[in-house]
């Protein structure tokens, strides 16, 4: 089903909404949430049976500066160190713009979630992802993306939030000012309905899993393997080009090195920025895993055979199973267990020596190879799982401004079409190490938050005119 624009005059329909919002991941929820405590109408149109979306299939860590539960937790944070660290993963390449908007705005849009929706929020205060000056990771006592979906949703039902599922939006109705005016859904009966809105918020999609738009944009991902979400299938790039939108930082995307093979899970970053390593087919490591899980999905498939291995010891095992999807993925027989090097070596099918030198390599103090800050050793018995690059999510999209309107290449806004999550340009510039961990995430909660302000005063202003 082709997503299209369709040129009218005019346009009704049997249905009338305030906001109609494309997508109820966790930025459209987010957003129609927001909506319901400003006391505007909306509707959810979301493709699937049951909202997942992205954010479901992720780990579901938000980073978000200045919040109560930081507080709570006595953390010192600020927007301004908050957007300091997102430019420089991104070496300032970020839209600077949205790092300043997202950056502001994503606190003050946990605390709402939590005081009016009941979200419970935790600072993950353990382990600090890479590239964060502060422990910012919040999470939801599940500690799962999934577990994330099921409180948002949870809490939209709660609030009457109208979310209709098994609902594909094909078609804008735009009028010749480039006013959306409504949109056309099929639903699993093959009939299309139809909806008119004062506003519209395309919350849907990146282009993950588009593999022509993937091919031809992000070519080192080509063969890779796509992780993310079925639905990224690239239709709000499709709308916004029928409208004459202007596109940006389409080379940036969320990699991850650590996606277990064959069990097809994603093993937490934390396991490497903890003390564990990767090591390739010929026993030996061949970068520093602390600089980001993105990137690393490139240089895990620049290996022999596109794979790697995850290896680490008991203390690090223990660490690992506070997380319920790393529990998961040892109950699927992802973790091998080595009593020493030797076994370890037969296991991954390299030479002893060859590994028992590299594992040496490993001790406290800084890796002369690549840089790597160590804090110790690793000590047998090890535990190894072995791993993949994939592709997550992508990161460009819609050129968008402080407050989520779509733009146009001369810079000016069109009238009523708004955009966030992945269904426009993040904070992670144009490639893939740009990713500062949780920007996913980041930029779906906080785009939410301020799409829905922009819609609210847009049907507020709708509504005057009437």
């Amino acid at each position: 089903m082709s997503p299209t624009v369709e040129r009218v005059a005019s346009f009704s329909a049997p249905v009338h909404t305030a906001v109609a919002i494309v997508g109820g991941g966790a930025c459209g929820l987010t957003a129609a949430l927001t909506l319901s405590q400003l006391g505007v109408d909306c509707v959810v149109l979301e493709r699937d049976a049951l909202p997942t979306g992205s954010t479901a299939l992720s780990s579901g860590f938000v980073p978000a500066a200045a919040t109560q539960a930081q507080q709570a937790q006595g953390i010192s944070d600020s927007p301004a160190l908050f957007a300091q660290d997102i430019q420089a993963k991104a070496h300032g390449r970020a839209s600077p713009v949205l790092v300043d908007a997202y950056s502001r705005a994503i606190g003050p849009a946990m605390d709402a979630l939590a005081h009016h929706h009941g979200v419970p929020w935790q600072v993950l205060d353990t382990f600090l992802y890479p590239g964060h000056s502060v422990h910012r990771m919040h999470a939801v006592p599940e500690k799962t993306g999934a577990g994330l979906m099921m409180r948002l949703h949870n809490a939209a039902e709660a609030a009457g939030v109208v979310v209709l599922t098994e609902a594909q939006v094909s078609t804008l109705y735009v009028n010749h000012a480039d006013q959306v005016l409504g949109l056309g859904f099929v639903r699993p009966d093959g009939q299309l309905e139809q909806l008119s809105c004062d506003s519209v918020l395309l919350a849907c999609n990146g282009f993950g899993g588009n593999a022509e738009l993937v091919s031809t944009l992000l070519p080192e991902m080509r063969d890779a393997l796509y992780a993310g979400h079925t639905g990224n299938d690239g239709s709000a790039i499709a709308w916004g080009q029928q409208m004459g939108a202007q596109l940006a930082d389409l080379g940036g995307y969320q990699g991850h090195g650590s996606w277990a093979v064959p069990q097809g899970a994603l093993i937490s970053w934390a396991l490497m920025m903890e003390g564990g390593v990767q090591i390739n087919a010929l026993g030996a490591r061949f970068h520093d895993e602390t600089q980001g899980y993105s990137e690393a999905a490139v240089h895990v498939l620049a290996q022999p055979g596109g794979t790697a291995w995850n290896v680490f010891d008991d203390r690090l095992l223990a660490f690992a199973q506070d997380f319920p999807d790393f529990r998961d993925a040892q109950a699927a027989g992802a973790v091998h267990t080595l009593p020493d090097v030797a076994a370890l070596a037969q296991h991954i099918g390299c030479p002893v020596d060859t590994l028992r030198h590299t594992l040496d390599a490993v001790h406290e103090g800084q890796d002369p190879v690549t840089g790597r800050h160590f804090k110790r050793s690793l000590e047998a018995p090890f535990h190894a799982i072995r791993v993949t690059g994939a592709l997550f999510h992508t990161q460009g999209g819609l050129d968008i401004n402080a407050q989520c309107q779509v733009l146009r290449p001369d810079g000016s806004a069109l009238p009523n079409l708004l955009a966030a999550g992945g269904a426009a340009r993040g904070v992670s510039g144009d490639a893939v190490w740009g990713y500062l961990s949780g920007n996913g995430l980041l930029s779906a909660i906080a785009g939410g938050f301020i799409a829905a302000q922009t819609a609210a005063h847009q049907v507020a202003q709708a509504t005057a005119q009437d």
